[in-house]
């Protein structure tokens, strides 16, 4: 029997406009073995966690550059949790300040990959957590 792909979301929420970092880390995490499912620009927190849930993602994957990361993925997260799917896996990357990444975590984001983190750290990172 086939192993499972780990399925991964990959959402730009906000007015963010720009994707470019988004699509490169959807290819590396399709290169690496992972079942990559982008969602586009300018998503809202419901629409990120109703897609999440309808693809039965294991990871979410916040690209964030406008510096609303902080407001973005708590909303993300308490709709996750209403929904009964705070289990899932939530990472976030791009723009996010040196002092933000504790706030983050202790929201409940697995891990933070700031603008200029290799493509092999959030690779590296979910496959040990998830086994894959």
């Amino acid at each position: 029997m086939p192993e499972k792909k780990i399925r991964v979301l990959v959402a730009k929420p906000g007015l963010d406009g720009h994707d470019r970092g988004a699509k490169v880390i959807a290819r590396a995490l399709r290169d690496a073995g992972m079942e990559v499912i982008y969602t586009g620009l300018r998503q809202t927190p419901e629409q990120i966690v109703s897609a999440a849930l309808q693809e039965d993602v294991d990871v979410i994957g916040l690209s964030v550059l406008s510096g609303a990361h902080m407001g973005l993925t708590q909303k993300i997260i308490a709709r996750l949790k209403e929904q009964n799917a705070g289990d899932k896996m939530v990472l976030v990357g791009g723009t996010i300040l040196a002092k933000d990444i504790p706030k983050l975590k202790d929201m409940g984001v697995a891990e933070v990959f700031p603008t200029g983190s290799r493509l092999e750290e959030p690779i590296k990172f979910i496959k040990e957590r998830l086994g894959n």
